[in-house]
């Protein structure tokens, strides 16, 4: 029996639309030291040619361009490149952002040095499509780095959790298999000389779980088109099953949230 054909267009225009809604930018600023760190496995260097993929607001590349690095963000929402030059220019860095696609990047073959994304390209619906951008346009004996949440993390179940209420696209591979070794090795393995894998945390903090659910209702888009959707009931048990996740993997001891969320860093030298 033939496999459906994914659509994949129809598939990005609506992850397109989720990313638009609430306020990313807020909710992504926390993660920016994923970004730091990432920039620092890299080892970005002053006048390096350095390409963001997936920028959203900006994280990485301001990352990249504290560093002197020469600069460029890409991403297909245009709303969460705005809120990236506003940062830039409060910070006055010379960062160029534009308009682009991670699985269709607007460049030539070789033309950076350092290619990064920061929990970002693992979202592309056509994953090997995605990789093999981010290979070619990595020059010869450059470096590609990527920050992906982990299946097991609390992101990981999160994002598990959240796509359990929604409609499923047959043949769609999930994100998070960015975050397994193995899959990134069927990704990238060829074209490399080099693959380099740490496992690192990031720890979520806020006030109390109903804080967190207040931000994920407005700020963090897909969340929030997800609860929006859903009728009273589904988004009850939704809810629900979110509270006990956090429990799971909550270590403050208290009424706050202090929850760590593992991910893969990753360093790949181009071949």
């Amino acid at each position: 029996m033939q496999r459906p054909r994914l659509d994949l267009v129809t598939i990005k225009r609506r992850q397109q639309l989720a990313w638009a809604s609430g306020d990313y930018a807020k909710f992504g600023a926390a993660l920016l030291i994923m970004s730091e760190l990432l920039c620092e496995a890299v080892d970005v260097r002053p006048g390096q040619e350095v390409l963001d993929v997936a920028t959203g607001s900006g994280n990485t590349a301001l990352a990249a361009a504290r560093r002197y690095g020469e600069t460029t963000g890409i991403d297909y929402v245009p709303a969460l490149l705005e809120r990236a030059r506003e940062r830039s220019a409060a910070e006055r860095l010379e960062i160029a952002f534009r308009e682009g696609d991670a699985e269709s990047i607007p460049f030539p073959d070789a033309s950076f040095d350092v290619v990064l994304s920061t929990v970002g390209v693992m979202f592309a619906p056509d994953q090997e499509k995605a990789a093999g951008e981010l290979l070619r346009v990595c020059r010869p004996g450059g470096r590609i780095g990527l920050a992906n949440w982990t299946p097991d993390g609390f992101a990981g179940e999160l994002g598990s959790l959240f796509g359990s209420y929604l409609p499923f696209s047959p043949g769609l591979k999930p994100p998070v298999l960015w975050g397994t070794e193995e899959r990134l090795r069927e990704l990238f393995g060829s074209g490399t000389s080099d693959l380099r894998i740490a496992r690192r945390s990031f720890v979520f903090r806020y006030r109390s779980v109903r804080h967190y659910l207040e931000v994920l209702q407005t700020q963090l888009g897909p969340t929030r088109e997800t609860l929006l959707t859903l009728e009273p009931a589904g988004r009850e048990n939704l809810v629900g099953e979110l509270v006990d996740l956090v429990g799971r993997f909550n270590r403050s001891g208290d009424e706050t949230m202090v929850v760590p969320s593992d991910y893969l860093e990753v360093v790949v030298t181009r071949r």
